[in-house]
């Protein structure tokens, strides 16, 4: 297959898929009325965290809607800077018995300079992902309007904008289809010939070029940073005249108009840039351009809801939900008794899942597809000591396994760029990836040696894979990944080394994200290296392969050094008893086994359990949006709902405070404020509260295991368990009422309420049904 059809084939794949949901998906009982979840406002976006984002996984934008002027800025998910590149420095391994050395001789500030000079990533920096473009519509005359609105319907993945002006209503819809690989823009107005406007594209970048066809119906933005370049394209169809003046398209005397646009790039894969958008883009547009608008939005609904509608959620609604997101988030830092806006963030978060990371496409980065910035926030890459994982922490579990892909995906990518860094920088076999990532697959350390040698990434990225597996039971795909968590764990293997001061087997040079420095044997490693262990031999019995590797690993487990409990009652961050309860850092690494990892439980180690519960303690309840969000998670592990539910008061609270200043929290679109945006911490946050009402990381399943009691009442349907289950259940006054487990795999189900426990075999396909206190119905 010739390179130049790859991107052709992924389009015809994507499409297949598509259909295959379609027609294929089947719907299920739910256990209540279907939620009314939307985002809504009363005026126009000003900023861009007030937008409101649609995409398709590959092609997403953000409806400020104006009345006067509408701006959608749009993206596509390859336009990165940078080409094709090794990151690997080739004499790095030179030096590594070195910084062992002095690391292992308290030399620290010595380490982390030869380091900085001679270990780390050639360059030192990595690449931005860029926006793509930006379209506005200007309309006549729009100064005075009435009975305005702006919208995002999140069960139907559609923005709508509406408002009055005299007696006309004007409407506009906004969609980015999966199916048809566009963006639609659907502009309507209630009296024949009153709709008129301007139609024109732009790009901040400084290399571009717009076009207008010669059919007076098509305009064309050229774009192009570094090799990639991009190509977006534009078509109007109107019962209106269209006329084209100085780069724009003139609308007049219209009562309807659909916009469609779509946009791609030269990028076909980390290694090669020979695609070819200019075929692509017209291909594209050519299978919808006879398309109505009707029959583009129902094949978009039809795709999106076979996803979306597996899930529903409800904590009851005690009638905010008639106002304003915005207003709701600011009500909700002074009184956090809206429990439909928990449920909203849930919802919207499974909304930014579907959107930003289908089958086929690139998995989301620290912004999912949306960036407006040339030079984003932290590069708005793949941060991989939490941020990457965070994004895919609750997709298994609100049943969008197959969203799941993009990131098994990128593994595969960074087992081959990793595997260079391996021998470069360890002198070792396998792969590893440090702390961030780019489009081109850069897997060595980077920026600066005291944050970006970190050891843990392939580890906890290996995990998401036997993750998939334990929810969906799916040996096939064991089978064809297994190779990925094999050949990070043969890194590791190689990677450890005998602790001259304790005799532990240790990771080192590492740290523990991001704080203290380049050390010595940071506890967290060493969770992540025991757990890909463990997941490795267990992967290679159920497939009944590679037992000689695995067999080998065994022995290792038990001499990586130890979790340990320190003066001051808490878990230790690293090997030397020196964490400081003052410390109030965002990270809290070192409690990786509580969660996501199970190391550290309440069942078999409660002493670490307890340990850890004070490190938490110590480090406080503040923090940025995604820090706030895993420890929700954490509070929910710890089995103290009311404690968890305290930190979702601070995610849900305003993001933009009076005095001007940013801080952790949500923006009013419900993104997700570092600050600035990342949308890590939108994902973390609906982890934590699936975490408050059902765990199954122990093999069994716990149901309300940190129900808060401000969520009193509620139900939910299609959540996941891991062991292929799929479970439907509600509660009232904190107490369960009925439970349904469907079985996909067949597999023995252990279902825990309070101190109740039954054990049952199951059958795959069969429903069982119980009451509140487990008996059968």
């Amino acid at each position: 297959m010739k390179k130049q059809n790859k991107q052709i084939i992924k389009n015809i794949s994507l499409l297949a898929l598509c259909l295959l949901l379609t027609f294929c998906a089947k719907p299920k009982e739910k256990v209540q009325e279907k939620e009314d979840f939307k985002l809504q406002y009363t005026k126009p976006a000003i900023k861009w965290t007030e937008a409101l984002p649609i995409g398709n996984g590959s092609l997403g934008a953000m409806i400020y809607g104006g009345v006067n002027q509408e701006h959608i800025q749009f993206n596509e998910e390859t336009l990165w800077r940078g080409e094709p590149h090794n990151y690997a420095n080739e004499d790095a391994g030179k030096y590594l018995g070195e910084i062992r050395e002095l690391l292992a001789t308290g030399k620290q500030l010595e380490a982390q300079k030869l380091a900085q000079d001679n270990f780390m990533s050639d360059p030192i920096k990595q690449i931005h992902y860029q926006p793509f473009g930006d379209i506005f519509i200007d309309f006549k005359n729009h100064e005075n309007f009435s009975n305005y609105k702006r919208e995002l319907n999140l069960n139907n993945a559609i923005n709508t904008v509406s408002y009055t002006i005299d007696d006309v209503d004007y409407k506009r819809e906004v969609l980015s289809s999966f199916p048809d690989q566009i963006i639609a823009i659907n502009l309507t107005s209630s009296k024949d010939k009153a709709l008129s406007f301007d139609l024109w594209l732009d790009a901040i970048h400084e290399d571009k070029s717009i076009m207008t066809s010669n059919d007076s119906q098509t305009l064309v933005v050229k774009v192009k940073d570094g090799v990639l370049r991009g190509i977006s394209t534009l078509k109007v169809k109107t019962n209106g005249n269209i006329t084209h003046a100085n780069g724009k398209l003139q609308i007049t005397e219209a009562s309807n108009a659909t916009i469609y646009l779509t946009a791609a790039t030269n990028y076909i894969d980390f290694e090669d840039v020979s695609g070819q958008p200019e075929k692509i883009v017209p291909e594209t547009l050519s299978k919808v351009q006879h398309l109505n608008y009707e029959t583009v939005k129902s094949n978009h609904i039809s795709d999106y809801q076979s996803l979306y509608n597996r899930f529903q959620i409800s904590f009851g609604d005690n009638g905010k939900s008639a106002n304003t997101t915005d207003q709701r988030i600011r009500d909700f830092s002074e009184n956090p008794s809206d429990p439909q806006l928990v449920a909203l963030y849930v919802a919207y978060a499974r909304y930014l899942t579907i959107t930003s990371s289908r089958p086929g496409t690139k998995a989301a980065t620290l912004q999912g597809i949306w960036n407006d910035k040339l030079t984003p926030p932290w590069f708005s890459s793949y941060t991989t000591n939490i941020n990457l994982e965070m994004n895919y922490w609750p997709v298994e579990m609100y049943n969008l396994s197959e969203c799941h892909e993009p990131l098994f995906d990128l593994i595969e990518d960074l087992s081959v760029t990793g595997a260079k860094v391996a021998k470069a920088h360890y002198n070792a076999d396998g792969w590893i990836v440090h702390h961030n990532v780019d489009i081109w697959r850069g897997a060595a350390p980077v920026n600066a040696s005291h944050h970006g040698i970190w050891l843990g990434g392939a580890a906890w990225l290996s995990t998401h894979i036997w993750e998939h597996y334990l929810f969906t039971q799916d040996k096939d795909f064991l089978e064809k990944r297994y190779a990925l968590m094999r050949n990070a764990a043969l890194f590791y293997s190689q990677f450890l080394y005998e602790d001259p001061n304790t005799g532990y087997l240790i990771s080192s040079p590492s740290n523990s994200p991001e704080i203290g420095g380049l050390v010595a044997g940071p506890t967290m490693d060493h969770q992540l290296i025991r757990a890909l262990f463990r997941n490795t031999i267990e992967a290679s019995q159920i497939l009944n392969t590679d037992l000689d590797f695995t067999s080998t690993l065994k022995p290792l487990i038990d001499k990586i050094a130890p979790n340990k409990i320190g003066k001051h009652g808490q878990l230790q961050e690293w090997l030397q008893d020196k964490d400081n309860p003052e410390s109030h850092h965002r990270h809290v690494s070192h409690l990786w086994a509580v969660h996501p990892g199970n190391e550290i439980n309440y069942e078999d180690t409660p002493d670490l359990m307890k340990a850890a519960k004070q490190s938490l303690e110590y480090r406080g309840d503040n923090g940025t949006g995604w820090s706030l969000a895993w420890k929700i998670n954490f509070w929910s592990r710890f089995r103290d709902g009311d404690h968890a539910y305290k930190l979702v008061h601070k995610l849900l609270s305003p993001a933009e405070r009076p005095n001007g200043k940013e801080g952790g929290g949500s923006y009013a679109n419900l993104f997700d404020a570092h600050p600035p945006f990342q949308i890590d911490g939108n994902f973390g946050g609906a982890s934590g509260i699936l975490e408050m009402i059902l765990q199954s990381q122990l093999g069994k399943i716990e149901l309300l295991p940190a129900l808060p009691s401000a969520l009193a009442q509620g139900s939910v349907s299609g959540i996941v368990a891991r062991g292929g289950f799929e479970l439907s259940f509600s509660w009232e006054e904190g107490t369960l009422k009925e439970v349904s487990i469907l079985s996909k795999s067949g597999s023995p189900c252990i279902l825990k309420y309070n101190d109740k426990i039954m054990e049952f075999q199951t059958e795959a396909g069969k429903t069982y049904s119980f009451d509140g206190a487990l008996n059968k119905k």
